[in-house]
């Protein structure tokens, strides 16, 4: 297995489960089932084991190592900088071992199964990938400066399809150049690198390439932190050589620079970071631009923020396996009562997978009516209506 030898250095400090300022613990998967198994400390003494024979590929065991979601927490917290950088590729490459053996969780074998078979893990077809756009006036990509890439949630799922509209309402009100390809492209792939199926990953990387270089693509513009870090950073090892930008990133210093003919309601909002966007890529500021620059926006932070943020949990694939359970240890709902600490009206999000999964935690909190999820596009759609 690929960076085995880092796995007996880990002397089990703890660190990994924690932010930066100790206030609780940061590590998902430990936060949502409390056995040191979890944490990442003891995945990698498991992995040992494991590799070891010492312990056998036991249900529990696929299920331990599928609860990890990549949110990089332990990555920003170990106090070993030498190997650091490689635990999560270690706990991929622990992954990509199961999935090579055929031993991964049932939720994980279908989600894998419907990425194989139809290009995105909801099982639906290509034909209907650009169905969020049917009622707007989007253009194929031809001339365009950008291709905009909508990503499975916000091309599937309902929710997410508001968000794409909202996105792409925005971009067009601000006089961004851009076009999709809707049917003729597949599923960015992070999630099923993050699981660990490597060689699906590079089929579907190399099928959007493919689709981009016909046409000449040069600049991309996400809707998904989790697009972003694909295409971005990954990409690149298959020939995929593109600007590419989450959508904050294009729209932060222009909304920046306007002015509004008229005042506001007052909103109290607060921020939720992405780990996509924050700690995998160290943007932490375009979104809170955007707030920041909005009329009528009172910001206030939670306690866990930026590179100290809690993950939601929906990454590495648990937004359509769900190892992490829905009770009330889960990040989700966890993250939620943090927000609601706050005394915001808005917790902003600029994540469709995050805006999905904390709207679900809002009504298991039964906190609808103190609060209430927001992509940041909706927040500023909502008051640019209204000031100007």
């Amino acid at each position: 297995m690929q960076y085995e030898e880092i796995l007996h250095r880990c002397f089990r400090c703890g660190y990994c489960k924690l932010p930066g300022n100790y206030i609780d613990f940061n590590c998902p998967a430990y936060l949502a089932f409390c056995f040191e198994t979890y944490s990442p400390g003891g995945r990698m003494w498991l992995l040992r084991a494991w590799l070891d024979k010492k312990i056998e590929t036991t249900d529990r065991f696929q299920e331990i190592l599928f609860s990890c979601v990549n949110c990089g927490n332990c990555v920003e917290q170990c106090t070993f900088p030498k190997f650091k950088d490689q635990l999560l590729l270690a706990f991929m490459a622990g992954k990509e071992e199961l999935v090579n053996a055929g031993k991964v969780p049932p939720a994980v074998r279908d989600c894998l199964t419907n990425y194989q078979h139809h290009g995105n893990p909801y099982g639906f077809a290509r034909k209907k990938r650009h169905g969020w756009a049917e009622d707007l006036e989007v253009d194929r990509f031809s001339e365009h400066e950008y291709l905009f890439f909508p990503g499975d949630v916000g091309s599937y799922d309902s929710r997410g399809q508001e968000i794409c509209r909202s996105v792409a309402r925005l971009l067009k009100a601000n006089g961004i150049s851009f076009g999709i390809f809707g049917a003729d492209e597949v599923s960015d792939g992070n999630e099923v690198n993050a699981m660990g199926e490597t060689e699906l990953f590079r089929y579907l990387a190399e099928e959007n390439i493919k689709t981009f270089n016909a046409s000449q693509v040069k600049k991309i513009i996400t809707l998904s932190p989790h697009a972003y870090n694909a295409i971005k950073n990954d990409y690149l090892q298959f020939g995929g050589q593109y600007q590419v930008f989450h959508y904050a990133q294009i729209l932060a210093p222009i909304i920046k620079q306007q002015t509004y003919k008229s005042d506001v309601p007052p909103m109290r909002v607060t921020y939720h970071d992405s780990c996509y966007l924050g700690r995998h890529n160290g943007e932490y500021w375009s979104a809170r631009t955007i707030l920041s620059s909005l009329p009528g926006i009172q910001f206030v932070e939670m306690d866990r923020n930026m590179q100290n943020a809690l993950c939601c949990g929906g990454g590495g694939g648990n937004f359509f396996t769900d190892i992490l359970g829905r009770g009330a240890n889960n990040p989700a709902r966890a993250r939620i009562r943090e927000a609601a600490e706050t005394a915001a009206e808005v917790l902003a999000v600029a994540c469709p997978l995050c805006a999905v999964v904390l709207e679900d935690a809002v009504k298991a909190e039964r906190l609808d009516e103190r609060i209430e999820v927001k992509e940041i596009s909706e927040i500023a759609n909502e008051i640019l209506d209204k000031a100007n």
